[in-house]
């Protein structure tokens, strides 16, 4: 079985999943070095920096189980890391947007995952908030994951179509 060149398969776009994780890791960083632990500090109206620990995963979820789940979310974020890569090897480089959201996710996953395997807790830091009610607290993985799963369904939209045409073609 030959194997076909790497940057002909969905892993050429593996530039963008270090991008994720370089501005993830330095909005973090910037975030640890600038503001003390539960601090707030405004960048407009509806939007702060709030500096806050999740030891859960989205909304806190199983953030106070008593630290297991620091490694259970760990072994789901290597999990999907694994079958997205898998998944970008094994599509081509042309469908753009599958691997672009891919790619997304893997970021986001891995920018995470360092949070939580050195840390032991993940630094979120976004905070949209009207009067008194806010959002859920969250990260630059945060939104490149949100972001890649949105276009992985926007992709199930534009593409049936497209793949019924190859297919008859």
């Amino acid at each position: 079985m030959m194997s076909r060149p790497v940057l002909s398969t969905g892993l050429r776009w593996l530039w963008l999943v270090l991008v994720v994780i370089a501005i993830d890791f330095a909005s973090k960083q910037w975030i640890m070095n600038n503001l003390m632990l539960h601090e707030s500090m405004s960048v407009m109206p509806y939007f702060n920096f709030f500096y806050a620990h999740n030891y859960g995963a989205a909304f806190s979820f199983l953030a106070d189980k008593g630290g297991w789940q620091r490694w259970f979310f760990a072994g789901i974020a290597i999990a999907i890391v694994v079958v997205l890569l898998v998944m970008m090897y094994r599509t081509s480089a042309s469908n753009k947007l599958n691997n672009i959201a891919y790619a997304l996710i893997v970021g986001g996953a891995v920018g995470n995952l360092f949070d939580r395997s050195y840390h032991g807790f993940v630094v979120d830091f976004i905070d949209f908030y009207v009067d008194d009610w806010h959002f859920a607290t969250f990260n630059i993985a945060d939104c490149a994951i949100c972001l890649g799963a949105a276009l992985i369904v926007l992709e199930g939209f534009i593409s049936p179509s497209g793949k019924q045409a190859k297919n008859k073609g």
